[in-house]
């Protein structure tokens, strides 16, 4: 599998070479804020100029001393506008001499600071980012007040975003529908509408995306310029590839290139032909995705932007990769890396030394491309983008693999499954501060609710006391009435607690249960873990399950296919067991069981169940008949001979470095550790560190066990 980041602009999503898509937390939201920078263009309906007539007009427009009427300095940010991201630096000094040519607290300058203000996020530019929230902070008072706030939580979510913090990003832009209707100029409309598509499909709300999406649409239709709807429909095209809508997908990226065509130029073709890339690649048509990404070339040399061309070449890399044509992906990988190097281009660096590693390791030059691709994941890590980092463990264990270096494939599954973690553990933090923020949300709801009862109630008590003072006559039945609405207030009061109460309950268990399988997540193994502190020891088994070749089976039957796979394994798995013992969807295609059991043959034999139970029938999903087989590792616990029962997160480590055992000697095995030769929790772990060797040397007896014979449909 490679590692693509197909990009609009600047950084891009990244695309299995399996067709299945795997897109990146940071990689598809870059490459479209850089596309809505692209697309964020002024408010004349006049065709901008194209090609080189837009940076010679841009130069026009920073030579001249003059006060612009608001039509032609409009002209003049659009023309910026359209170079996109193809030149920062020249973009950024026009855009400086712009404002400076702008009346304060016009929608002129609003525009233009949003614009920088943009492009520093994207640079990462503190300081003039800064800057440009200050400006925007002090803008005067007047009718566009309220449009500089809003370009503040614009700029404000940006740069949560950047942080990785989009929940919060997608909530600091809360206020946006308000705008829909107001005088904000439709370019920066259409750009926020971008932002927030891409930060929703980026926390999977791909329905609030592509609606988000749609809206942007419509503010281009209201514009009436081809390029901006080419654009716009570029963004929903790869936004539907990315929720499997794949003929949408298509469909929008054939007519973002019939609107480029009305009015191109090689930036915005650059794009166009970037989305059809994409949406090709998902399909898995890989003749077409390798010709829309030789025109993405042609028309990045056309450019002439060493940044465009260096994405572009990677890009291609990952398709030649995909199509096995391992020498032509080492060209373009190769032709890519000084490219991205001289343009300071991490995210181009990472893919083209992905890419080539991966070419290189399966034409056995392994040594070689192992270092490359060790080299991509160090600047991944340096990053923080610790998701791909694992990802791209992942995709090294499955080369090496192919290539028959067992050892090498099982330390990258390992390495794979400590990012993964770490990765998983950065998530469920980042979840759990979103949930704690909606809770007091919530709370503060509930509590503004219950002072607003309060304070009738407390009116009530008023009104009854006047009435006390004047009519002593009648003190009873003002006393009554009282009490009637005391306890109306207290019955509320306790409803209103005790439906809380349920809630938070209910979300409570609907967070620790897998919604597609319906079994325990890993939080709820967690939370019972946790529960168990200072218990007994326990004496049982435990197996981590691996589904065989589960990307492919996405790609060959669909992802809707490899949905009722997971379902139907769960279901096996579960009526393989007992309702006491603990079934958990671990993450993906991976299941954890955890069995009390009395002997080690117990979990040979179970293992050996598990195994033929998911491998013995095909699993039907509409006319198609799939095959699965799964890898298994186990272990019984305590290890043998000296009983030494490891902390949980050991015995995890143990039983998954068995379980990529198994799928780097072929898969549809189950490698179970029967003894250790260790007496303590340190030298159990230095012999899973090399337990292939530690086996081999008679440190480790391990149990193999065969599953049944793998059917051919799904390749291996």
């Amino acid at each position: 599998m490679s590692m693509a980041c197909w990009d609009f602009e600047s950084k891009g999503a990244r695309v299995s070479g399996e067709l299945s898509p795997r897109w990146t937390s940071g990689g598809l939201r870059g490459a479209l804020l850089s596309l809505a920078l692209l697309s964020a263009g002024c408010g004349p309906q006049e065709a901008a100029p194209t090609g080189a007539s837009q940076l010679q007009q841009g130069q026009a427009a920073s030579s001249a001393f003059k006060q612009p009427d608001d039509a032609e300095l409009q002209r003049e940010i659009e023309a910026v506008e359209r170079l996109g991201s193809s030149n920062y630096a020249r973009s950024e000094s026009l855009l400086s001499e712009l404002q400076a040519r702008s009346a304060p607290g016009s929608v002129e300058r609003l525009r233009i600071l949003t614009l920088r203000g943009d492009q520093a996020a994207t640079l990462k530019d503190q300081q003039l980012a800064e800057q440009m929230l200050s400006a925007l902070r002090a803008w005067p008072e007047g009718p566009s007040r309220e449009l500089a706030e809003m370009a503040h939580s614009f700029l404000q979510a940006l740069t949560l975003s950047k942080k990785g913090e989009r929940l919060q990003a997608i909530r600091a832009m809360n206020a946006l529908p308000a705008f829909l209707d107001s005088q904000m100029p439709k370019p920066m409309l259409q750009r926020f509408h971008h932002f927030l598509a891409i930060e929703k499909a980026d926390v999977g709300d791909f329905d609030g995306a592509i609606a988000t999406g749609l809206e942007g649409l419509k503010i281009a239709d209201r514009m009436g310029q081809p390029w901006r709807r080419a654009v716009t429909l570029s963004v929903l095209s790869t936004l539907c590839a990315r929720a499997q809508q794949l003929e949408r997908s298509q469909q929008l990226a054939d007519e973002a290139l019939l609107e480029a065509m009305k009015d191109p130029d090689p930036v915005l073709l650059y794009t166009v032909y970037n989305s059809r890339a994409i949406a090709f690649t998902v399909r898995g048509d890989l003749e077409q995705a390798s010709q829309a990404s030789a025109q993405v070339i042609a028309n990045a040399r056309k450019v002439g932007s060493d940044k465009l061309l260096a994405l572009a070449l990677a890009n291609s890399a990952d398709v030649m990769l995909s199509m096995g044509r391992y020498a032509e992906a080492i060209k373009a990988a190769e032709e890519a890396l000084p490219l991205a190097l001289a343009s300071h281009d991490r995210d181009s660096e990472v893919v083209a030394r992905y890419n080539a590693g991966f070419a290189k390791i399966a034409l056995k030059r392994v040594e070689e491309g192992r270092r490359e691709v060790h080299q991509a994941i160090a600047l991944d890590n340096k990053s923080g983008a610790i998701s791909e980092a694992a990802s791209g463990w992942l995709e090294l264990g499955g080369y090496l693999d192919r290539a028959g270096d067992a050892s090498g494939a099982i330390e990258a599954y390992l390495q794979h499954r400590r990012w993964s973690d770490e990765a998983f553990r950065e998530d469920t933090r980042k979840t759990m501060l979103e949930a704690d923020a909606r809770y007091d949300d919530e709370r503060r709801s509930k509590a503004l609710d219950l002072l607003g009862r309060d304070n009738n109630l407390k009116a009530e008590r008023l009104r009854a006391r006047d009435l006390q003072l004047k009519l002593w006559a009648a003190v009873g039945a003002c006393v009554v009435l009282s009490s009637v609405l005391l306890g109306l207030a207290y019955q509320r009061i306790r409803k209103t607690n005790q439906a809380l109460a349920r809630s938070n309950e209910a979300l409570k268990i609907q967070s620790e249960r897998d919604p597609l399988t319906g079994l325990a997540n890993r939080r709820h193994f967690q939370a019972v873990i946790q529960r168990g502190e200072g218990q007994p020891q326990f004496s049982g088994a435990l197996f981590l399950i691996d589904i065989d070749h589960f990307k492919r089976i996405n790609d060959v039957f669909g992802h809707a296919a490899g949905d009722a796979v997971l379902i139907e394994v769960a279901k096996r798995l579960t009526a393989a067991l007992r309702e006491l013992d603990l079934v958990v969807r671990w993450g993906g295609e991976e299941f954890l069981i955890l069995v009390a059991a009395h002997e080690a043959t117990d979990a040979k034999l179970l293992a050996q169940r598990l195994l033929d139970l998911i491998a013995s029938q095909p699993i039907q999903h509409g006319r198609d008949s799939i095959h699965v087989t799964a890898s298994i590792g186990f272990a019984s616990l305590p290890v043998q001979p000296h009983g030494l029962l490891p902390s949980w997160e050991r015995a995890i480590d143990l039983v998954d470095t068995a379980m990529y055992m198994a799928k780097a000697h072929g898969r549809n095995k189950a490698y179970g550790i029967e003894s250790m030769q260790a007496k303590d929790e340190p030298e159990l772990q230095a012999l899973a560190a090399q337990m292939e060797a530690a086996w081999q040397a008679g440190h480790i007896s391990v149990q193999t066990l065969h599953g049944p014979v793998a059917s051919p449909e799904v390749p291996a």
